[in-house]
């Protein structure tokens, strides 16, 4: 990143001048026969520039030296930073980037395309020009269009007609036939040139209205697949960026979703995915907000790294490795690796296909296999390296509908948080816990209380739990909730989700700057 790189240039030029100062200052106070050698032969054999030439390529040579340590090579690059979240469904990711793309269908209308003689030239004015053929297509869109001829520059033509006022995306091909350039109502709404990245320009529809669209395709690949967006239903990524100027850094000045270089997305288990942290899907998690962040506050590259399971509980799915089975209202519960569940007391268990924590062995052992191949997992950064520097946690609904879970929800919360430390060899990582947003603490109750009150406590400032002074941080979420709750999703609301996502980075980041 930047400001690493310019805390490293001023690093050299000080250190550099430093060391120039002194050679200098220590020959004007001796003797020359009282100098080392080899700095009597710098005096004798260099001037004033080519020994400040002569420091700098040493000092440089020397941030890139490498050394063995246990017969492996190690770089003296900084390590990447990794965090790793952890969860059920909105962890995993609900946030609505659009309002819903579909194929397209009705809104189509007397669709034809017709073919000219020739590749495609850019100069040429297709609308002027005669067809070698023209033919009606009976199917546009759907998952089977009718086929497109070919031999030739081919031009879909005809009108659109949506049902509803809105603001619309139009994405026109699949694969190859993406190469297109496509017009609404005479406005460019889509191009992508060979070679190059889709620009789309959303345009304003008023429902009922028919307007005329034309595709004209740059290859020989066309068909009449393409999907439409709706881009301006409230509470959706793409409303809030685009047309309520929230998270600007989201875009760029072309309208399009951004992308940082210095933070990585890896997703396991469920909310897959492998690339710079981005918009890259119908769905986002805090992952946005919260890389935004840490990839602000830290020199460093860094990695987030996601493994999470929707509908599962820290009492059961996820309970931590040495859980122990407890008893309560005559019924006896499951330990970590026990199963079922629960059982009559004195009776035999009879085990089913699942077992107390399995969620946070599959979940976790997926976080292993990435680190543990990380130089073919990240090849962008062989040899550099990783630190486990913090943990992120938003969980909790489906504990609340099980009393014995939520009223052990702390205990194990604290188990959770001392073994994923343990687990992944990282003492020293901080933690940070987001609350269920529909639980408000004045009018909390139930199973809700139990759990909100357990998340509350393990924050190192509530001074319940002292071992996490400093080290582990709750962030209260009902006031970002846009009044959803977590087993609706928050209504796929996206503010959710980047509000949640950015205020667990800041308390991650005000935990990493305490220590």
């Amino acid at each position: 990143m930047a400001k690493g790189g310019y805390q490293r240039e001023s690093k050299v030029s000080y250190r550099g001048e430093r060391a120039f100062t002194w050679i200098t200052s220590k020959s004007q106070r001796q003797p020359h026969d009282h100098l080392p050698t080899t700095t009597r032969v710098l005096e004798m054999r260099f001037t004033v520039p080519a020994l400040l030439q002569l420091f700098f390529v040493v000092w440089m040579g020397a941030l890139n030296v490498t050394h063995a340590d246990s017969g492996k090579a190690k770089t003296t690059k900084q390590k990447v930073k990794v965090f790793i979240l952890s969860g059920q469904s909105n962890m995993v990711g609900a946030g609505k980037v659009t309002g819903g793309s579909s194929r397209w269908s009705s809104e189509f209308m007397d669709p034809v395309v017709s073919v000219y003689e020739g590749k495609y030239q850019a100069e040429a004015d297709y609308d002027a020009l005669k067809p070698i053929t023209t033919l009606a297509l009976k199917n546009f869109g759907g998952s089977n269009p009718t086929a497109y001829p070919g031999g030739g520059t081919q031009v879909a033509r005809g009108f659109v007609q949506v049902k509803d006022s809105g603001i619309y995306q139009f994405r026109p091909g699949y694969g190859g036939s993406m190469h297109n350039i496509m017009e609404v109502d005479g406005k460019e709404v889509h191009r992508m040139e060979l070679g190059g990245e889709p620009i789309r320009t959303d345009i304003k529809l008023t429902g009922g209205k028919k307007v005329p669209f034309k595709i004209t395709y740059l290859t020989g690949d066309a068909n009449g697949l393409g999907w439409i967006d709706r881009q301006d239903i409230p509470g959706t990524l793409a409303t809030l960026v685009k047309h309520e100027a929230k998270y600007p850094y989201l875009i760029n000045d072309k309208g399009q979703w951004t992308k940082r270089d210095d933070v990585w997305y890896r997703g396991v288990v469920t909310a897959t995915g492998s690339h710079w942290l981005g918009v890259k899907s119908g769905k986002i998690g805090p992952e946005l907000g919260f890389g935004k962040v840490l990839g602000d506050a830290i020199d460093e590259p860094v990695l987030i790294l996601k493994t999470s399971q929707g509908n599962r509980s820290l009492g059961w799915d996820f309970l931590p490795p040495g859980s122990v089975q407890y008893e309560a209202d005559g019924k006896v519960y499951a330990g970590y690796k026990d199963s079922p569940a629960s059982w009559e007391k004195g009776t035999e268990p009879k085990p089913i296909n699942w077992y107390a924590g399995k969620q946070y062995d599959d979940c976790f052992q997926a976080a292993h296999e990435v680190l543990d191949n990380f130089d073919q997992q990240f090849p962008h950064w062989k040899g550099r390296g990783y630190e486990i520097v913090g943990f992120g946690w938003w969980q909790g609904d489906k504990d609340r509908y099980n009393a014995e879970h939520a009223t052990r929800y702390e205990q194990n919360l604290v188990r959770l948080i001392q073994n994923l430390r343990t687990e992944f060899n990282a003492p020293k990582a901080k933690f940070v816990c987001a609350t269920l947003g529909q639980t408000e603490k004045s009018r909390a109750e139930g199973t809700e209380k139990l759990i909100l009150e357990a998340q509350l406590a393990v924050d190192g400032d509530a001074g319940k739990h002292p071992e996490f002074q400093g080290n582990t941080a709750t962030v209260y979420t009902y006031p970002l909730s846009q009044g959803g709750a977590s087993n609706s999703h928050y209504n796929g609301n996206a503010q959710t989700y980047m509000d949640v996502g950015t205020a667990m980075g800041e308390a991650m980041t005000k935990l990493l700057k305490s220590h």
